[in-house]
């Protein structure tokens, strides 16, 4: 196993986790939408119990991802969340109140009553996916942060920082950028489609899926054209290159060159952008004489090819924007400052011996889908809400 290699493997681990986050963000969109889909209090009660299940795994996946960034990136970790934590901190801080919010939302002696910890749930359900698309454009758009690595062995450094803001804003200004709240604004809509295909398939209540299709496609439309445009822009602008000196340049449609020479991630987008398009049609279909007459098309629930789709496309995208000689965490303040995969990565030494480890990933995913199975075998429905487990 060659550094290089080693380097683009730990990309392919963190950009997989990166797309799995972005599926398990269903758990963010249907907390958005539970007003609209359930809207009795029985109804929003079982969109909150079905999500209610799901919620650690959205979190621990975005711990880990932040965790795999940490072991075989560092450099990347402490800019970003470091220089931006402002960005970072209010995503966790939304994603704590998530946590409280599910637990104490009906606790006797709950004092503020329940609707002020579902506002806090779809307080995350929004804010959570927006800012999270957001810091996934910046890989596109780029980071106002400077990189200054003589400051660990210069003596006349004030500090011993590498990397700093270039700004007092530490991440937010990003959101001035439009492009990063097309992306950002896109996730949010595809958390929302996924968590109503999620609570679809979860749940068995003729009052909630009534409203699916019409719901569906309002959080589709949106999803969809903010999606290609900026699908588009991607393709079309100047991407962040860099030399066998190191050197980072401008080069003219780098992420649709990228896509060109890396022909296999252009077809596992194309994949994965028609899962989700499956995905999506089969829920707003269903009930329809198309969907009596082609009934074999749509075998599964939309969650399976849609959430298989999110993750694919996910992955196409992330690796298009760090393989290939492409400077994935590009600089707007100083482009030579711009993060790419062998000037941010770990030593060879850690990167080998986390390859190994990793090799016990599989005996985890087998777990989750086992505990996933085990927690989805009964449907929910309002007797659900008896119980001593209900939310």
């Amino acid at each position: 196993m060659s550094y290089e290699f080693l380097q683009h493997y730990w990309c392919f681990i963190v950009s997989l986790l990166g797309a799995l986050l972005v599926f398990l963000l269903f758990v963010q969109g249907a907390n958005s939408v539970a007003r609209s889909l359930g809207q009795t209090e029985e109804g929003r009660r079982l969109v909150y119990n079905s999500t209610g299940r799901k919620w650690e795994f959205t979190f621990t996946t975005l711990v880990t991802f932040g965790g795999a960034f940490f072991a075989s990136f560092p450099l990347f970790y402490s800019t970003s969340f470091g220089g931006a934590y402002w960005l970072w901190m209010i995503i966790l801080f939304t994603f704590v109140l998530q946590a409280v919010s599910y637990e104490f939302q009906n606790k006797i002696g709950n004092i503020l009553g329940p609707k002020t910890f579902q506002f806090f749930l779809t307080l995350n359900g929004i804010v959570g996916p927006l800012l999270l698309g957001g810091a996934v454009a910046t890989f596109f758009e780029g980071s106002n942060f400077i990189v200054e690595k003589n400051n660990l062995i210069n003596p006349e450094a004030l500090t011993p920082i590498i990397s700093r803001w270039a700004n007092a804003s530490h991440g937010l200004d990003a959101l001035l950028n439009p492009w990063v709240l097309v992306l950002g604004f896109a996730v949010v809509f595809l958390a929302r489609v996924l968590g109503i295909l999620y609570v679809t398939n979860n749940v068995n209540d003729e009052d909630i899926r009534s409203r699916v299709p019409s719901r569906l496609m309002g959080a589709a439309v949106p999803f969809l054209v903010l999606f290609v445009a900026y699908l588009v822009h991607v393709l079309l602008k100047d991407g962040f290159a860099y030399n066998e000196e190191g050197v980072i340049f401008m080069e003219p449609y780098k992420y649709l060159n990228n896509f060109i020479d890396m022909w296999y991630l252009l077809i596992i987008l194309i994949i994965g952008i028609i899962l989700v398009l499956w995905g999506i049609a089969t829920e707003i279909l269903r009930g329809s004489k198309f969907f009596t007459h082609h009934s074999s098309l749509f075998t599964f629930s939309g969650i399976w090819p849609a959430g298989i789709g999110t993750v694919l496309t996910v992955l196409a995208l992330l690796l298009s924007c760090a393989w290939n000689n492409t400077a994935y965490y590009p600089s707007t303040a100083d482009l030579q400052s711009s993060l790419t995969l062998e000037n941010s990565c770990s030593s060879e030494f850690t990167l080998t011996t986390m390859f190994w480890v990793s090799l016990l990933v599989p005996f985890v995913l087998a777990y989750i889908v086992y505990a996933w199975r085990a927690i989805d075998a009964k449907k929910l429905d309002k007797e659900e809400l008896k119980t001593d487990h209900a939310y």
